[in-house]
């Protein structure tokens, strides 16, 4: 990922769109001389002109700043393909059905990569009436917790927000093949399937 626009990501978004240098900079107001500038990495767009250098090449200013446009391949909608985004400074926890460009608090959250369970991890599910009582063994401190806990199957998401001092216990209806995911604020993110 990128930290700023890089000539090649405007070159490359540039030619996507059919557009030459003169009429990529007849649009933001520029000389072409500088649109070369910056697809050769002589200089870089000044910040006030991302918003209409964006809007230009059809894309979204943190689109732009990560280098790479979001597509939407997703077209089922499939849930199993579920991402997690949690932003490290307020804890936000964010769900998307695919690959999405997602900011917090000014920082690009990259999408979480699920792993198995470890034996810091481990959870217990028991049957209690029509749902599961879910209990993740691991502390629960104001330092270091579990965040949420979320089911999901192919057609729907039942997610749980956890505090810091509480238990790390929730209890969810788990219809249905499913992943259930959980995560830790200073290991990340679990998955199991069920």
């Amino acid at each position: 990922m990128n930290t700023y626009v890089t000539g090649s990501t405007i070159r490359q978004l540039r030619e996507g769109r059919k557009m030459t240098q003169a009429e990529l900079a007849g649009r933001i107001g520029v000389s072409s001389k500088t649109i070369s500038k910056w697809e050769t990495a002589k200089g870089l767009p000044d910040i006030s002109l991302l918003q209409p250098l964006a809007a230009a090449l059809g894309i979204s200013v943190i689109e732009l700043m990560a280098g790479e446009p979001v597509q939407n391949r997703n077209l089922s909608a499939n849930m199993l393909r579920s991402l997690f985004y949690v932003c490290p400074i307020c804890g936000n926890a964010i769900h998307s059905l695919g690959n999405a460009v997602i900011s917090c608090c000014g920082v690009l959250l990259p999408a979480l990569e699920a792993e198995e369970p470890d034996e810091a991890h481990l959870v217990t599910i028991e049957e209690v009436e029509d749902e599961q009582f879910i209990t993740i063994h691991h502390p629960m401190t104001k330092q270091h917790f579990i965040s949420f806990v979320a089911y999901v199957t192919c057609d729907r998401i039942r997610m749980v927000k956890l505090y810091p001092e509480g238990n790390a216990q929730t209890r969810l209806q788990m219809r249905g093949r499913g992943y259930l995911y959980y995560y830790c604020n200073h290991h990340g993110l679990f998955r199991m399937k069920r």
